[in-house]
């Protein structure tokens, strides 16, 4: 196992760095914040005409034709930045019809995504405790071959943007994956916003008509999953990385009984938990990234990295926050942006409760821990 990153990744980083330091800034963020869409799509196509919204798409679709670890690494500097981008439920689910869709439907969809002129969103969770069993949204499939969907969906981000949505349900073989126009009969849509402010909606389908994406075989929701909750991992090492680098730059600057806060033992404890959490975080979630991108066993590898970002994650905003003492509290402060995000991805796809209760699982089913 080797964390090292290649000279193309760590130029990848790089660039997103450079993308998301340009054109997300504070006042740019908080003028998104502001809009209706509450979507920056100028950094959007600087995403797409940088490559990097497409890149670990097949280069005959108008993408990079990298992998996971290169997508990771975008999301690490996106949540950095907290960037109000769809990009993790775009190109995961770009990803999935990739692996799992038609030759027709790969070049319908992968293009547009690439090019930045197609959004796209992800339904997975439903309503009261993830627990990550069966979804209870059902697939039917009618004796000419086509498929509906019933059943409901929470807080399914960017819905207000994506006109398709990759939906989990089960069917009378196993659960599997289905594509859903949004706009479609039998179709509802509750618009809200999430605990970041980002628009979302849970969504009722009442027979929907959908497409089977792969094969109702049990396979492809947790291919997905797996996916997302690392995507997940990601945004939240650059969330509480950026969190940090706020923290010592305040720190550093502000002064009590004439000499910077940083000086302080106190102030000097919590930070270095910060660092602990966050190198956990990191460790798990590329050991998890490598399983993937290697074709290995994943064990329980996913679900520590998961834990690790939910709580650690949780950690690190808290006492990011906690040090910037009233500033932190301003909703208006940047610090503040990173704490709501924090706490959002923390709840997507369970807590951490959810998160060892299903590893528990995993181990009593004889699951090798890999983590």
């Amino acid at each position: 196992m080797d964390f090292n990153f290649s000279e193309e990744q760590d130029a990848i980083r790089s660039l997103a760095d450079e993308v998301f330091t340009s054109k997300a800034t504070i006042e740019r963020t908080k003028e998104i914040e502001l809009s209706a869409e509450r979507v920056d799509r100028e950094l959007w196509r600087e995403l797409a005409t940088t490559g990097l919204l497409g890149i670990a798409l097949p280069e005959e679709f108008g993408g990079g034709g990298l992998g996971l670890s290169e997508l990771y690494a975008l999301l690490e500097e996106q949540g950095r930045h907290v960037a109000a981008v769809p990009i993790w439920e775009t190109t995961l689910a770009a990803l999935a019809v990739n692996e799992f869709g038609s030759d027709s439907l790969r070049a319908e969809l992968l293009p547009s995504v690439a090019d930045g002129s197609r959004f796209l969103t992800v339904g997975l969770e439903e309503f009261g405790p993830y627990t990550g069993g069966d979804p209870l949204t059902t697939a039917e499939q009618d004796a000419d071959g086509n498929w509906t969907v019933t059943g409901e969906k929470a807080v399914v981000p960017m819905t207000h943007v994506a006109n398709l949505a990759l939906v989990s349900a089960t069917a009378s073989t196993g659960t599997a994956l289905l594509l859903v126009d949004l706009s479609a009969e039998g179709v509802t849509l509750e618009q809200t916003q999430s605990t970041n402010w980002e628009i979302c909606a849970n969504l009722t389908f009442a027979g929907a008509p959908a497409q089977l994406i792969g094969a109702a075989d049990g396979k492809t929701v947790p291919w997905l999953i797996d996916r997302v909750e690392l995507a997940l991992a990601a945004i939240q090492w650059g969330v509480g990385s950026g969190a940090v680098a706020q923290a010592v730059t305040y720190l550093n600057g502000r002064k009590q009984f004439g000499r910077p806060l940083a000086t302080f033992q106190a102030v000097n404890h919590q930070l270095a938990d910060c660092y602990i959490d966050l190198e956990a975080m990191r460790v798990t979630l590329w050991q998890a990234a490598w399983r993937i991108s290697e074709g290995l066993d994943l064990g329980t590898s996913v679900l520590v990295a998961k834990w690790w970002a939910t709580d650690g994650g949780q950690r690190v905003v808290h006492r990011t926050t906690h040090v910037h003492g009233g500033m932190g509290v301003d909703t208006d402060y940047p610090v503040h942006r990173h704490l709501l995000w924090g706490k959002q991805i923390a709840a997507t796809l369970g807590g951490s409760s959810s998160d060892l209760a299903r590893l528990g699982a995993q181990l009593a089913s004889g699951v090798e821990v890999l983590a």
